[in-house]
C-alpha cells in the first residue's frame, strides 16, 4: 500500500500547451480590472461636499476627461479619524500629495457651478489616455480569431493527442505499453487459437530468451500478420501479448496513419519506427493495416499521387530497407489479406502469417467457459453443449451470446442463467427478436408453412442434406419463418453433398409450385445461394463434364479491377448453359421427392399451421427416422425465411465459393 500511495505522489498531470493560453488570457483581462498606480477610494458627491468640502479638507481636484474627479486632501487633515478608512483598506501605500478619493460625474457644466460656491478649491480639468486599454481593444480580435483558428485545426488534423497540434501534426499516434503502463490480458485470457499461440508465444520467449536462440544462429522474426475473419480474436491475441512481453509495445491503427494533409502518413511513419529504435527490442502492433497495406495501383483514383501509396512506401522502407531496424518487431493484424501489397507480405516484412480461423468444437467450449466466469450460470449448463449448438460463431459472437442470455435472464426476473436462456439468446442473435403481433394474413401463413415444410421434408429424406431440428413460422425479425438444422461440420464438399443441398434448398419454392400452383417471392435468397453454388460447381471447382476440370476463380484478386473475364464469350455462353441445367434438374427432383411424399408433406404443412412451432419428432412420427441420423446435442444451424428468404448458416453449410475459397 505504501509503495502505490508514493507512486501516485510522484504522478503529475501532463502539460498541455492551452493551460498557457489560459493563464496568457486571464492576466490580459485582470490588467483591464486592476489599476496599479490609482489606489484611491471611491466616494460620493454628497459625502464629499458635507464631509470634505464643508470642513475645508480639500486641497484641490482634477475632472479627468470630464467624467472622473479625483479628489486631494490637505496633508494636515489626513491624520483625522475620518481619513483613517483609507489605512484601514490598504491604502497606507498612497502617497500624501493624493489622490486620495475618486467619484464619477454626469454633466461637467453641473459640477463646475457647484464648485463655484467654494472658491478656495481649486478645480483642474486633464485629459488622459489609457494606452494599455486601446491596446487590448484593437487585439482582442486578433486573440479571438487565431484561437478559433487553431481549435478548428486540431480537429481537422485528428483530434486530441500529438497530432491535433500543429507542431505535432506529423508525431505518430501510437499507445506505448510499458512495465509502469501493462495491460491485464495475457495469454491464459484468450481461449482456443492453440496453434496461433503457439507461435506468437515464440516470438514472446525470443524477446525474453534471445541467448536460446542466438547460441544456433537463429534471428527473430521480423514481422507477423495476423489473419482471420472479423470476432475471432487477432486484436485481444495482440492485447495478451503486450501483458505477457516485458518489452515496450506501441499500439497504433492503420487508419491513423491516414491525414487529409499530404505527407503526414509517410512522417507519422518515420516517427513510429524512431521512437521504436529508441526502445528496442519492442513490439510495434498495427491494427487494421489494410487501411494502409491496400496492394498499390488497385486504388480508383487513376493517375492520381495516393497518400496511402506514400505511407505504404514509406513503411515497407522502414520494415526493411537501406538502413537498419534491428530489435523492432512488428505485429499487424487484418482481415482482408487478400488485398494487401505483396510487397508487404515478402518475407523479411511479414516472415509468417498466423492464421487466425473460426474456433472449431474443442475451443468454442473454451471460449464459452472464460466468457461464463463472471455469470451467475445454472450448474445444469455444460460448455459442450452450447460449443454444439454454435457452428461457425466466433469468438465475439459468443461472448454475445453469453451477454444476450444473461439479458434474457434478467428480463424474465431469474436468479441465475439457465440453458434455454442460452438458446433463446442463439436464436435471438441469428434470427432476431420474435415478433408474435406481426400482422400477416392467413393465405400468406399458409404459404410460409408449405414454403418451410419443403425445406424441412427434403432435408430429411436426402442423404447428404442437413436434417431439420425445428422449425417455426413466428415472425422473428424481418423474417417471417426460421429453420434450425443440424450440419455436418466438414472441410470438403463432394458433387452429392452439394446437389443434395442445392435440391434442399429449391424445395421451398418446389412445395409452393406443387400445392399452389404458382410460386412467391419468398425463395428469392435461395434462388441466389443455388446459382452461386451452380457457378461455382461449374467455373471454380470443375464439377461438370462439359466445361472440364477447368477453374476461372483468381484467388490472387488481381483481376479485382479487371474489365475481361478469363474466358471467351462461348465459354461464358457453356457456363451459363450448364448452370441452368443443374438448376432445373435440382428444382425437378425437388418436386419429385415432394410429390412421392405429398401426404407427409401436407401432414406437416397443417400441423405447422396448427402448433406454429415443430421439431425433429413431428418429422420422425411423419416421415421415420433418417438413414443417417445423428444426435440430438450435435450442432445446429438456423436459416431465416422472409420475402425475400433471407439465409443465415456456419460456414460449413454457406455457400460453396465461401466454404471453400481458402482451401
Amino acid at each position: 500500500m505504501a509503495e502505490n500511495n508514493t507512486n501516485k505522489k510522484i504522478e503529475k498531470p501532463k502539460f498541455n500547451i492551452y493551460w498557457l493560453y489560459a493563464i496568457i488570457f486571464i492576466i490580459i483581462i485582470g490588467i483591464q480590472f486592476m489599476n496599479f498606480g490609482d489606489n484611491m477610494k471611491q466616494t460620493t458627491w454628497n459625502v464629499f461636499e458635507q464631509k470634505m468640502l464643508q470642513s475645508d479638507d480639500v486641497e484641490k481636484v482634477v475632472v479627468i476627461n470630464q467624467k472622473i474627479v479625483e479628489i486631494y486632501i490637505k496633508k494636515e487633515k489626513l491624520g483625522d479619524a475620518k481619513y483613517k478608512e483609507i489605512a484601514e483598506k490598504g491604502f497606507s501605500a498612497i502617497p500624501t500629495t493624493g489622490p486620495h478619493y475618486f467619484f464619477k460625474i454626469g454633466d461637467v457644466r453641473y459640477f463646475q457651478e457647484k464648485m463655484d460656491s467654494f472658491p478656495t478649491v481649486s478645480v483642474q480639468h486633464e485629459e488622459r489616455t489609457d494606452y494599455l486599454r486601446d491596446m487590448f481593444s484593437w487585439l482582442l480580435p486578433i486573440i479571438v480569431i487565431v484561437a478559433i483558428w487553431m481549435f478548428f485545426f486540431r480537429k481537422m488534423s485528428g483530434g486530441s493527442g500529438g497530432g491535433g497540434q500543429i507542431f505535432n501534426i506529423g508525431k505518430s499516434k501510437a499507445q506505448i505499453f510499458d512495465k509502469e503502463s501493462n495491460t491485464n490480458i495475457n495469454f491464459k485470457d484468450v481461449a482456443g487459437l492453440e496453434e496461433a499461440k503457439v507461435e506468437i508465444k515464440e516470438i514472446v520467449d525470443f524477446l525474453k530468451n534471445p541467448k536460446k536462440y542466438t547460441d544456433l544462429g537463429g534471428k527473430i522474426p521480423k514481422g507477423a500478420l495476423l489473419v482471420g475473419p472479423p470476432g475471432t480474436g487477432k486484436t485481444l491475441l495482440a492485447k495478451a501479448v503486450a501483458g505477457e512481453a516485458n518489452v515496450p509495445f506501441f499500439s497504433i491503427s492503420g487508419s491513423d496513419f491516414v491525414e487529409m494533409f499530404v505527407g503526414v502518413g509517410a512522417s507519422r511513419v518515420r516517427d513510429l519506427f524512431k521512437q521504436a529504435k529508441t526502445k528496442s527490442p519492442c513490439i510495434v502492433f498495427i491494427d487494421e493495416i489494410d487501411a494502409v497495406g491496400r496492394a498499390r495501383g488497385k486504388n480508383p483514383n487513376f493517375g492520381s499521387n495516393d497518400e496511402r501509396e506514400n505511407t505504404l512506401n514509406q513503411l515497407l522502407t522502414e520494415m526493411d530497407g537501406f538502413g537498419t531496424n534491428s530489435g523492432v518487431i512488428i505485429l499487424a493484424a487484418t482481415n482482408r489479406a487478400d488485398i494487401l501489397d505483396r510487397a508487404l507480405l515478402r518475407a523479411g516484412r511479414f516472415d509468417r502469417q498466423i492464421h487466425v480461423e473460426l474456433p472449431d468444437l474443442n475451443e468454442r467450449r473454451d471460449i464459452f467457459k472464460v466468457h461464463m466466469k463472471p455469470l451467475k450460470v445454472s450448474l445444469q449448463i455444460d460448455g459442450n453443449f452450447l460449443a454444439k449448438q454454435t457452428p461457425g460463431f466466433s469468438g465475439a459472437d459468443i461472448a454475445n451470446v453469453c451477454n444476450e442470455s444473461a439479458l434474457i435472464a434478467a428480463r424474465n426476473g431469474k436468479k441465475e442463467i439457465e440453458k434455454q436462456d442460452f438458446l433463446d439468446a442463439i436464436d435471438r442473435i441469428i434470427g432476431g427478436l420474435e415478433k408474435k403481433n406481426k400482422i400477416i394474413s392467413q393465405e400468406e401463413k399458409r404459404t410460409i408453412a408449405f414454403h418451410e415444410a419443403g425445406h424441412a421434408t427434403t432435408s430429411w429424406l436426402l442423404e447428404h442434406a442437413s436434417p431439420l431440428i425445428k422449425v417455426t413460422i413466428i415472425p422473428r425479425g424481418k423474417a417471417l419463418g426460421a429453420a434450425w438444422y443440424l450440419p455436418e461440420e466438414r472441410q470438403i464438399s463432394t458433387t452429392e453433398q452439394i446437389l443434395d443441398e442445392m435440391c434442399a434448398t429449391l424445395a421451398g419454392r418446389a412445395s409452393e409450385e406443387l400445392v399452389f400452383g404458382k410460386i412467391s417471392t419468398g425463395a428469392l435468397n435461395d434462388l441466389e445461394r443455388v446459382s452461386k453454388m451452380a457457378y461455382a460447381m461449374v467455373s471454380f471447382y470443375g464439377m461438370n463434364k462439359e466445361v472440364g476440370n477447368l477453374s476461372y476463380y483468381d484467388s490472387s484478386g488481381q483481376s479485382e479491377y479487371s474489365f475481361s473475364k478469363p474466358y471467351s464469350e462461348k465459354t461464358a455462353e457453356l457456363i451459363d448453359k450448364e448452370v441452368s441445367k443443374i438448376v432445373a434438374g435440382q428444382f425437378e427432383r425437388a418436386k419429385l421427392i415432394l410429390s412421392e411424399n405429398r401426404e407427409g408433406l401436407i401432414t406437416l404443412s397443417e400441423k405447422l399451421l396448427e402448433k406454429e412451432v415443430i421439431f425433429s419428432e413431428d418429422l420422425e412420427a411423419i416421415f421415420g427416422k433418417r438413414k443417417n441420423a445423428k444426435h440430438e446435442d450435435e450442432p445446429i444451424v438456423i436459416k431465416i425465411e422472409d420475402e425475400s428468404e433471407k439465409l443465415v448458416s456456419s460456414e460449413q453449410v454457406a455457400s460453396v465459393e465461401e466454404s471453400t475459397k481458402n482451401e
